[in-house]
């Protein structure tokens, strides 16, 4: 059923840049509302198999997209999973910075 419907998913990101001073206009930080887009366009975009795959493409996007940002965080949960037994959610989380480490 998963592969005909598709599968919920919540994301998380945390994202890191200097904003020390920086004034108060929107145009001199991270537009959330672009960063909300781009998220979204992943994950309702093509499909993919692992929760995995779509954390890593988010990351790189974002860093891709948005040059201030010095590094990302990315959580993809799956809270309605198909495994047997009680839990609240699964997820796959990746750290990816600007000078091409990932964690």
């Amino acid at each position: 059923m998963e592969e005909s419907l598709g599968a919920r998913f919540v994301v998380d990101c945390e994202l890191t840049f200097d904003f020390a001073g920086i004034p108060d206009q929107i145009s001199a930080t991270v537009n959330y509302a672009e960063i909300y887009e781009i998220v979204r366009q992943e994950a309702e975009g093509a499909r993919r198999h692992l929760i995995e795959r779509l954390a890593n493409d988010i990351a790189a996007r974002l860093l891709r997209e948005h040059p201030r940002l010095e590094s990302v965080m990315v959580r993809v949960h799956k809270p309605h999973a198909p495994i047997p037994g009680i839990f609240s959610d699964v997820y796959a989380e990746t750290t990816q910075e600007r000078d091409g480490k990932t964690r």
